[in-house]
């Protein structure tokens, strides 16, 4: 199986800055994420990866001021300094195509898998909340259908801009003068409804021919974005029967893409609480949800049901019909599901959610958890993990210490690298650039210059 560790400044509980054990200043401090990153490839991890808003979260200040998700780094900038403490590990983050242009982020991209020797992903999402929106000259953010059909078109030229020179395009000889074969340059002159991009991008193509392309929507229109682009999906899943259902389905459709399923790894996100018996791991987590300010809690499940204002509704009583959005549409399906099911209150569902936040938590013994790793993936639930620690660093060291040598001890996950890209680690194949089997057009750079 594949694991990835999503790094979140102190740790995903959402009261982890609070833990004895955490940095509560970690989020911008390079020594701590250092330190992350070296436990994580100590253990093999296929990757790190980093979420990013470009906005600060939450515009609620009693809730916001009580939180450790104000101030962080940007993660590709992030990602270009861990470039240099690692070696092998994959180096994902998440970059919005709501607020970007496409050129930026393949050239950004290009230069991270130069920088690490092939080691980058990017987690393609179109953002989701108004806040974001606010920044970039906007009064709402775009509609949703709107959002996804520009996400699409700025996939294609991102792909069509590392396609821009093929691998051995940059001769570089002195004897003859010739530094690039001008044959081997492809211009993309790409005009659409949403972008107009010349093109070529000013970055050879990169080592993994393009950066792994991660993606991490579950409504309806990010899964067929996901069957069209993506190569790994993170997601969210309560059950094993909602995992194998989504499994099935996007699998399922990347046969009319010309992609075969293995082409394609979803890892689901697991929030592991792990302790010697039952009852200490049970106290662990009992010892952080403590630590939970109910302001916070309730501004958490109100930004993730949608951006909709629960404080209007009485806490102790039932989660309320909530009208459809223009945010994350399967995320709001997801809670509203969970609370059905399990019969959740207002504070229930906040507390359930503190910590996964509607990914899978899993609280146990390391054999417990691995039993339920290895279900997962043996039945067709999972190609792999997105690790959510607790609180850092402990969390990830329990994890890495004591659930990793019992998968390497069942055979599900490896005891060294096999290869030095993110494509080797998960199985993905190297893109061939579609210009490399074409017929060489001479003149091509000038022709489009003209």
């Amino acid at each position: 199986m594949s694991l990835g560790a999503f790094l979140m400044e102190t740790g995903h509980h959402i009261a982890a800055w609070r833990h004895p054990d955490t940095h509560a200043a970690g989020g911008l401090d390079f020594t701590h994420y250092a330190q992350l990153a070296r436990i994580a490839e100590r253990a093999k991890f296929d990757a790190i990866f980093f979420a990013d808003s470009v906005s600060v979260r939450d515009t609620h200040l009693p809730s916001l001021s009580r939180t450790a998700r104000a101030d962080h780094f940007e993660p590709l900038t992030l990602l270009s300094a861990l470039s240099v403490v690692t070696d092998r590990i994959g180096l994902i983050a998440t970059v919005s195509t709501s607020f970007n242009e496409p050129y930026n982020v393949a050239r950004k991209f290009a230069s991270l898998d130069h920088l690490s020797g092939g080691r980058s992903g990017w987690n393609l999402v179109t953002s989701s909340t108004e806040t974001e929106a606010h920044n970039f000259s906007l009064d709402r953010h775009l509609d949703h259908a709107v959002r996804y059909e520009r996400a699409k078109e700025f996939y294609d030229v991102v792909a069509g801009l590392w396609d821009s020179w093929e691998d051995d395009a940059f001769v570089r000889d002195k004897a003859s003068g010739i530094y690039f074969d001008a044959d081997k340059l492809h211009v993309l002159g790409h005009r659409g409804k949403h972008f107009s991009v010349r093109g070529p991008l000013n970055v050879a193509r990169s080592p993994q021919g393009w950066p792994v392309v991660v993606q991490a929507g579950a409504s309806e229109a990010g899964r067929e974005l996901a069957a069209q682009t993506a190569e790994v999906i993170f997601v969210a899943h309560q059950t094993l029967d909602e995992a194998q259902q989504f499994y099935r389905d996007v699998k399922g459709r990347l046969a009319r893409y010309g992609r075969a399923p293995e082409h394609l790894k979803i890892m689901p996100g697991i929030f592991p609480v792990i302790g010697k018996t039952q009852q200490e791991a049970h106290d662990k987590f009992d010892a952080l949800q403590e630590l939970i300010d109910p302001a916070v809690g309730l501004a958490l499940l109100s930004k993730m049901s949608g951006g909709i204002d629960l404080s209007q509704y009485p806490v102790d009583g039932p989660v309320p019909e909530l009208p459809e959005t223009n945010g994350g549409k399967s995320r709001q399906r997801l809670l509203l599901d969970l609370a059905r099911r399990d019969n959740l209150t207002i504070r229930d569902l906040y507390l359930r959610i503190a910590g996964a936040r509607g990914h899978q938590q899993v609280i146990g013994t390391p054999q417990s958890i691995a039993d339920q790793l290895q279900q997962w993936f043996e039945e067709e639930g999972a190609d792999g993990f997105n690790i959510m620690s607790p609180w850092l660093p402990g969390g990830l060291s329990e994890f890495v210490d004591t659930v990793v040598p019992e998968l390497q001890r069942r055979g599900l996950f490896r005891t060294e690298y096999a290869g030095r890209t993110l494509r080797e680690h998960l199985g993905l194949p190297r893109p061939v650039n579609r210009h490399a089997q074409k017929a060489p057009e001479r003149g091509e750079l000038a022709a489009a210059a003209s």
